[in-house]
């Protein structure tokens, strides 16, 4: 179903139900490719969607504008998800010129072997673009999260398309942060920011502190509902998480072979289950990897667990800190921990990876040789009430 956000600006994009995969980010509630025809004097069509679903795509812009005439077609961000279905478009559209930043004219053209073909206009940070009545602005967000992305912004109607900023992976028929329920909304926002935009945080700053001149009443993103009355919730969110805040919450990772180091994780637990503090275990192998990183974004602490195989860290705790280190998961304090029998590797290998993301480690790494002994079991507990009093802290 099509919807107006504002009068003769519409959503065209595509819901994609079943969808549960998004390069190893699990998208259990599917995903949206946002799209938007603004009618004018002249008509723009704001980003395209997935090359899959450009038909559908081309059917929604032809319910609104029979004669197909589009004068403009603006690229935000030239990630396929959301320009895939660029050359489509184009080609059903041959008169409409391409407005984009350079750097998302040099991706596309590695993109497209046809991109030689069209008709360009590079705009630079800040030039407007009149429609009419109504005008574009354009606004580089360098890193958020790919090097050539970029908002465009309607001053008349204070409406800011937003790109992959603020958005979520959720599918719903619903198109407003206000028909849908806001927790899940908040929740799936969350959960995108931790898994696609966390190692940006500096960069999203400063297009925070450069969108704060901008009056804004509605936030279009990419990727799932539209904010019309949770516009301030998502800005003032986005602001904590850029600056790495983290509120009181311990996080405990393990994977285990023989249930030690799962014994271990058990006890930091308990140590950690002090008042005021929220404390969360992950077996690792029965977590995937979107959940993780969602849990570990706001937790001021983590400890993380393996058992020795090999004389490495299990497989699955070497796919976690791959992924965490690769999100730059920061501003934490940590224990590394585990159980092995002749060959330590897996603690140690632990603790120089915290060292690595300068986590701040709370005591020195707990091995333990085989099954964890009473005073081994005590040594995680005191590590888990470490843990909780310095997280009160954060």
């Amino acid at each position: 179903m099509l919807t107006s956000l504002r009068e003769n600006i519409d959503w065209v994009g595509y819901v994609d139900w079943t969808v549960r995969d998004f390069h190893s980010y699990h998208t259990i509630l599917g995903a949206t490719y946002n799209a938007f025809l603004i009618r004018d004097e002249k008509t723009a069509l704001i980003d395209t969607v997935k090359a899959p679903h450009a038909e559908r795509l081309l059917e929604n812009i032809a319910a609104l504008k029979p004669d197909m005439k589009i004068d403009y077609v603006i690229c935000n961000h030239a990630e396929p998800d959301h320009a895939g279905g660029l050359s489509q478009v184009l080609a059903a559209i041959p008169g409409a010129t391409l407005i984009c930043n350079r750097k998302c004219h040099d991706i596309l053209s590695a993109y497209n072997e046809d991109a030689g073909n069209w008709k360009v206009q590079i705009v630079a940070d800040g030039e407007t673009l009149s429609l009419g009545n109504r005008s574009l602005t354009f606004i580089n967000t360098p890193m958020v999260h790919w090097p050539e992305s970029m908002f465009t912004y309607v001053p008349e109607e204070r409406l800011l398309f937003s790109m992959d900023a603020f958005g979520q992976h959720l599918a719903t028929s619903q198109r407003f942060d206000d028909e849908v329920e806001i927790e899940t909304a908040m929740e799936e926002a969350r959960k995108y920011y931790a898994n696609i935009v966390m190692p940006y945080g500096r960069q999203v700053a400063k297009i925070l502190d450069k969108a704060a001149d901008l009056e804004i009443d509605m936030i279009a993103p990419s990727h799932g509902v539209i904010w019309r009355t949770g516009t301030r919730s998502i800005l003032d969110l986005y602001r904590r998480w850029a600056e790495g805040a983290v509120r009181p919450k311990v996080l405990v990772l393990y994977d285990t072979m023989w249930q030690s180091t799962e014994k271990m994780a058990q006890a930091i637990v308990d140590g950690a289950s002090l008042p005021g503090v929220e404390v969360k275990m992950l077996s690792i192998r029965t977590s995937d990897l979107t959940e993780i990183a969602t849990e570990a974004m706001e937790s001021a602490a983590i400890a993380l667990g393996s058992s020795t195989l090999n004389s490495h860290a299990m497989p699955a705790v070497a796919s976690v800190m791959n992924y965490l280190g690769g999100l730059r998961v920061k501003n934490k304090v940590g224990i590394a921990f585990g159980s092995a029998g002749w060959g330590p590797g897996a603690v140690k290998e632990i603790a120089a990876w915290m060292d690595k993301l300068s986590w701040e480690q709370v005591d020195t790494p707990i091995k333990s040789v085989y099954r964890p002994t009473p005073e081994i079991i005590e040594q995680c507990k005191e590590a888990g009430r470490k843990m909780a009093a310095m997280h009160t802290n954060g």
